[in-house]
C-alpha cells in the first residue's frame, strides 16, 4: 500500500503545478487509501483537499513543508526544509501557529522561515519528516558532515519524540545510494 506524504499543488506556486483535484483523482484510481498535501510554507489548499479527498473515498492528510532555521548541526544563517504532517487536532492548530509566526515574524528575503525553537514549542500533534536531501540531516550527509547530520537528527527526534522520521528519496542521482546508506546508519543510531 502506497501513500504520498509529500505532494505540492498549485498552492506551492513555484514548487508545484498539480491541482488538488487531479492528485486526489489519481490517488483514488490507484487505490491509495490516503493522500497528503504538503505545500511549501502554507496550507491554503487544506479545505479544498479535505473536501475533494473525502468525496473520492481517500483519507486527506494535511501538512506543510516548511523552511526552518536554527536546527542544531546547521550553520548560523542556513536554512533547510522539514516536512510537518498533522497527527491530531492540536497538531493542526500548532501547524497553523507555526506558519503564522513564519509569515509574520520570520520572513527573510521574501521566504517565511520557521525558527527551530517554535517547532520545539509547538511540536504536539505533529509528525516531522527530515526533508530528505533538502533537510538539515540530508544537507549535512551530502556535505560529508556525519556529526552535523547526527546533531540535527537528534535535535529533531527530541523535539518530536516517536514522531520523527528520516526521509529517503531515490531519484536516480549519482549520490542517492550513498546518502540512503548514511541515513539508514544514522537512523539505526537513533533507535
Amino acid at each position: 500500500m502506497f501513500v504520498h506524504l509529500r505532494s505540492h499543488t498549485e498552492f506551492s506556486v513555484v514548487d508545484g503545478t498539480s491541482t488538488i483535484g487531479d492528485l486526489v483523482k489519481a490517488a483514488a484510481q490507484d487505490g491509495q487509501p490516503a493522500l497528503a498535501v504538503t505545500d511549501l510554507n502554507n496550507m491554503f489548499g487544506a479545505i479544498k483537499h479535505y473536501k475533494s479527498a473525502r468525496g473520492k473515498g481517500v483519507k486527506p492528510l494535511l501538512g506543510a513543508e516548511v523552511v526552518v532555521a536554527g536546527v542544531p548541526g546547521m550553520a548560523a544563517g542556513d536554512t533547510a526544509r522539514v516536512l510537518l504532517l498533522v497527527q491530531s487536532t492540536p497538531g493542526y492548530f500548532n501547524l497553523c501557529e507555526v506558519l503564522a509566526r513564519a509569515w509574520t515574524r520570520g520572513v527573510e528575503r521574501d521566504v517565511a522561515v520557521v525558527q527551530f525553537a517554535w517547532l520545539q514549542e509547538l511540536a504536539e500533534g505533529l509528525i516531522a519528516l527530515s526533508g530528505a536531501a533538502a533537510g538539515p540531516v540530508g544537507q549535512a550527509l551530502l556535505a560529508g558532515a556525519n556529526s552535523r547530520a547526527n546533531d540535527a537528527a537528534l535535535a529533531l527526534a527530541q523535539a518530536f519524540p516517536h514522531r520523527f522520521y528520516i526521509e529517503l528519496q531515490r531519484a536516480g542521482r549519482a549520490d542517492d545510494e550513498a546518502q540512503v546508506l548514511a541515513a539508514v546508519q544514522l537512523a539505526a543510531q537513533l533507535n
